[in-house]
């Protein structure tokens, strides 16, 4: 339990804050002005940090089903949370706008002993600090469980629990074992194959940058 209480710590800490690929061949090596990737995923150029969002909170409309995260290691499908309908409205809303197009899995989290834990993304500066410039609270319930292929909202310790910007993160552990603090966006469905590469990418041991790029290139609603 020690473990896990350490890693919420550092997960708490990257929350929302102030607010096309190459045709390449797939590999570890960069392309020039490139960035290291996972194995198995496609060479990109490397993503351009971009400054905070500065939007304002949007009129919240009932959201999609599902959402999918193209990445340059592939597809990730997202069936949105019927009862977060605030949460979901907000991701598709940034979404279309293309908020998170060019941002990237900035985080690689693993346990201590080196076991998967998550995998963060959605932040524009790529820093791990960034968000849209507003946040939408929606307290999960009481019975909320963090289990692989969940996707929730990251927030800051000082902040509400249910409070999101524009970073998630996807649970990659079996069990995350976070108490029911971070509004959740959905759960990871069908082919996971995407998130697994992305999720074995090198990372700081201590704070789970990651060193390899895993980007979103877009995010496509129905």
């Amino acid at each position: 339990m020690r473990a896990r209480v350490v890693i919420l710590a550092v997960l708490a800490l990257a929350g929302c804050g102030s607010n096309k690929p190459s045709k390449t061949s797939t590999t570890e090596r960069p392309p020039p002005g490139g960035a290291a990737v996972p194995t198995g995923c496609k060479s990109v150029p490397k993503p351009k940090p971009r400054p905070d969002g500065r939007l304002e909170k949007p009129a919240l409309t009932s959201p999609p089903a599902r959402a999918t995260i193209q990445t340059n290691c592939g597809d990730i499908t997202i069936a949105l949370d019927k009862d977060a309908p605030r949460t979901a409205a907000s991701f598709a809303y940034l979404a279309r706008k293309g908020f998170y197009n060019g941002t990237t899995f900035w985080r690689v989290q693993r346990t201590p002993d080196g076991g998967d834990f998550v995998i963060q993304g959605g932040d524009p500066t790529n820093s791990g600090t960034g968000g849209p410039g507003y946040t939408v609270t929606e307290r999960p319930k009481s019975d909320a469980q963090y289990t692989r292929g969940v996707v929730a909202m990251a927030k800051t310790e000082i902040e509400k629990p249910g409070t999101s910007g524009s970073q998630f993160f996807i649970v990659t552990g079996e069990d995350a074992g976070l108490p029911p603090d971070y509004a959740v966006l959905g759960k990871v469905v069908g082919d996971d194959a995407a998130v697994k590469k992305i999720a074995a990418a090198r990372s700081d041991p201590e704070t789970g940058r990651a060193t390899q790029a895993a980007v979103i290139q877009k995010i496509s609603l129905p």
